[in-house]
């Protein structure tokens, strides 16, 4: 009677057991079983006294398939760990990721830059190679100057020269129409139009004077510009992880600074090796670009001076040998291209 008793006192909170959709039982049903039995008995004198009896091991056996079935569960909880790896695999998964480190990177850059506007933070400097970069920015300054100036002469000569072409035809037509003053008016109009003849020469000179600075300011000094500014930003990117490398070193040390500070110092060698082989390049660049640039300047100043000194001399024939020297040659009427000259 007492075991009958002791059966429907177990049985009777088990069997009011909920299962939710996802098989898990329902725990507030729970709650009510821990109520209903005596706090003096604990489960291991129930599980013991019921094991004694063979009807007590077939009720035992009702209440375990009751809740909830582990296996399953666990081979489906095995398989949604399989599918989650593949979604790291996927392409938005990665995209994420490349996302999330370019943030932290223009976090740190940014607040690295910040950091030195202040004159709060510290920045790698060097000295002889910062010294080279000014140079070069200045003298491109310079360089545009003097290319705006040489167009200006440009469009100044190209207007006195149609002011010769009609001067020299105006004393032409005078020529022709006062015959008592044919000879006077007749020299006028070929010395004018002689001088708009070398004017023309004379300005397919600095034409090609001004193209040739322009292609190596706007070509060939950029390009290094280009790479000096990939320079700047792979220091920026050194220091910034440089000065987060040295603040984790100042805090503690324990279990949970130590990964960061490893992370943070394989991140930091990266970086000063991107800025090490950035420096190098760029010196480099320098040293060809001078050299580059010396040749360049050098014939085109050569040119400039012949040419303006032969014009204003009148000597025609040497006028015309600088251009022959340089290879330049004056662009024929009527023809397909628009500038003044075509180098060979």
């Amino acid at each position: 009677m007492q075991v009958a008793m002791a059966e429907e006192a177990y049985r009777s909170p088990a069997a009011q057991i909920s299962v939710t959709r996802n098989g898990e039982a329902d725990m507030s049903h729970e709650e009510v079983f821990q109520r209903d039995v005596p706090h003096n008995i604990n489960s291991g004198s129930i599980t013991s006294h019921f094991q004694s009896s063979p009807e007590n091991y077939a009720m035992n056996e009702g209440v375990v398939q009751v809740g909830p079935y582990t296996g399953a569960l666990t081979e489906q909880q095995t398989a949604g760990a399989v599918v989650l790896a593949d979604d790291i695999k996927s392409p938005a998964i990665e995209k994420l990721e490349l996302m999330r480190k370019w943030s932290i990177n223009t976090y740190k850059c940014t607040k690295q830059i910040l950091s030195e506007k202040l004159g709060r933070g510290s920045r790698t400097v060097d000295l002889e190679l910062e010294a080279q970069i000014e140079v070069l920015r200045d003298n491109k300054r310079k360089y545009e100057h003097v290319i705006k100036l040489a167009q200006t002469l440009c469009t100044q000569l190209a207007q006195m020269l149609q002011t010769q072409r009609q001067l020299g035809d105006a004393f032409a037509d005078l020529s022709l129409k006062t015959p008592e003053l044919h000879e006077e008016f007749g020299y006028n109009a070929e010395t004018q139009k002689l001088l708009a003849k070398n004017g023309e020469t004379l300005l397919g000179a600095i034409n090609f004077f001004i193209s040739s600075v322009k292609t190596l300011v706007d070509k060939t000094i950029e390009d290094t510009l280009v790479n000096i500014k990939q320079y700047e930003a792979a220091r920026i990117e050194y220091d910034a992880y440089r000065t987060d490398l040295e603040e984790l070193n100042l805090g503690p040390r324990d279990a949970n600074t130590l990964p960061k500070i490893e992370q943070s110092q394989q991140h930091f060698q990266i970086h000063r090796e991107k800025y090490e082989k950035m420096r190098i390049d760029v010196s480099v660049k320098l040293k060809f670009l001078e050299e580059n640039k010396v040749k360049v300047l050098h014939n085109q100043l050569i040119l400039f001076h012949n040419a303006i000194a032969a014009y204003f001399a009148g000597n025609q024939q040497q006028l015309e040998q600088t251009l022959k020297q340089f290879h330049i040659k004056l662009k024929l009427p009527g023809g397909e291209t628009p500038s003044w000259l075509e180098e060979h």
